[in-house]
């Protein structure tokens, strides 16, 4: 028997306990939650374009350490070990998320927080992931960019039944590939509640040249309505925009050392693309949601487009000190919503006179509270100018509102034009650095003791 008829025999036979195995799942109570029948599953049928994943004896050395990348507001989700598989409990539950000061939505998202927390595993790791589903409503995880076998893949009918409300469901799979993934509900409508995380495969070899800094951003919209704090999952125009689940200026700012390589990986979930551009540097995009792209394909640039369920990743060398803007180029998206600061009463963008915008948002900054800094100058005739006012009242200082260790030595009203899309990437000199850090440990270590204290 020639080469080629004994592959197809073989593949035959896979493909035929594939639909078996597959049918069994839908048909039964049993959601292929066995470890071992998962596993002689994935190795006869799953087959991928990049060949065959079998390790060869050159490449059995222990993988390298690697940089855990750094999600700003949003924590890791922990794993323990069960012999070398690494096991995850992931739960899908409403939350409440404060997006800024004075706005708090009831969104749905993983373990207590949307998005959801981070999943870091690395190239050639066995990941099992305990799912557990505490909404009102039936739910599945897919696990975008990621190859695993279709019984993994988390369409609710095509590959498993639904998972129902209070029902329990494992996942298991070995991690072959290196990248930016991310793990999302298969519902349109639970995707546009919040139901995202980050899925990161670290490569088992260290990628050239290193990152010293690796960070983590998801974009996000909402369109939530005055007086409301459930989104419209059916809207179609979007009122509130967030990075890792936070508008600006409560964004958490992104602290690099002068002189470092700087990473940020990038994942669009929502129904808009976005132009993500980074004031004062140049950088290079390396990869994507397929993986790490090849040196070859790398060019200069300052703005990189993420569409919609796409990840790009990108590095820049950061050899200028400052703070440093990183946003979306959209106008609209440099924004929070202006019909929604006053409860019932909305800012009015035309026909404004100044002392009605500092009468409004001294009302919004005893609500909030914060100190209420005057807007930037306007000119004795602004209001005989056609189109005036258009950014003269939208700004907001709230420095102390939004202050953390990472804000510390910002300029004074610096979160005064900070809305909706915009952070910074902080890029410090060696001391100012090094007393940065300590400062974030130093409150993160108050932190955990209130925390033990109260429970």
């Amino acid at each position: 028997m020639n080469g080629t008829r004994r592959r197809f025999f073989q593949d035959a036979a896979f493909f035929g306990a594939g639909v078996f195995g597959l049918a069994e799942a839908l048909r039964g109570d049993t959601q292929l939650s066995d470890p071992q029948a998962a596993r002689a599953m994935e190795q006869g049928r799953h087959h991928s374009p990049y060949g065959n994943h079998k390790k060869k004896e050159a490449a059995l050395a222990a993988p390298d350490p690697f940089l855990p990348m750094s999600t700003p507001d949003l924590p890791d989700l922990p794993y323990e070990l069960d012999g070398r598989v690494k096991v995850f409990k992931l739960v899908a539950e409403p939350v409440k998320r404060k997006i800024a000061p004075f706005k708090t939505i009831d969104a749905w998202g993983y373990n207590g927080t949307c998005p959801g927390p981070t999943i870091q595993v690395q190239q050639g790791d066995r990941v099992r992931i305990i799912f557990e589903n505490k909404l009102p409503e039936s739910t599945s995880i897919h696990w975008h960019g990621l190859e695993v076998p279709i019984d993994q893949d988390g369409v609710p009918w095509i590959s498993q039944k639904p998972i129902a409300p209070g029902e329990k469901y494992v996942y298991e799979f070995s991690v072959h590939q290196e990248g930016t993934f991310f793990y999302h509900s298969h519902g349109a409508m639970q995707e546009m509640m919040g139901m995202i995380g980050f899925f990161v495969a670290h490569p088992e070899r260290t990628y050239t040249p290193h990152a010293d800094h690796d960070f983590g951003m998801i974009l996000q919209e909402w369109a939530v309505l005055p007086n409301n704090s459930v989104p419209n999952t059916a809207a179609m125009e979007y009122n509130w925009l967030t990075f890792n689940g936070t508008s600006a200026p409560s964004i958490t700012p992104m602290i690099a050392r002068l002189g470092s390589r700087v990473r940020l990986r990038i994942i669009n979930m929502g129904m808009d693309h976005h132009p993500i551009h980074l004031h004062g540097n140049q950088f290079v995009m390396t990869g994507t949601e397929g993986g790490r792209a090849p040196e070859s394909t790398w060019y200069p640039m300052n703005t990189v487009l993420v569409g919609v369920a796409q990840a790009r990743v990108v590095e820049f060398d950061a050899k200028y000190p400052g703070a440093w803007m990183v946003h979306c180029h959209l106008p609209h998206h440099m924004m929070n919503s202006m019909m929604d600061l006053l409860k019932d009463r909305a800012i009015e963008t035309a026909n404004t006179t100044d002392a009605k915008a500092l009468a409004q948002m001294e009302t919004l900054a005893n609500d909030v509270p914060f100190e209420h800094v005057h807007h930037s100058p306007i000119a004795p005739n602004a209001n005989s100018v056609p189109g005036f006012p258009q950014d003269a009242f939208m700004e907001m200082g709230m420095d102390d509102a939004v202050e953390k260790p990472e804000t510390h030595g910002l300029p004074k009203n610096w979160s005064a034009g900070m809305m909706g899309m915009m952070t910074l990437i902080r890029v410090l000199p060696d001391k100012e650095y090094d007393e940065m850090t300590q400062r974030i440990k130093s409150a993160g270590t108050t932190e955990q003791k209130e925390h033990s204290h109260g429970s």
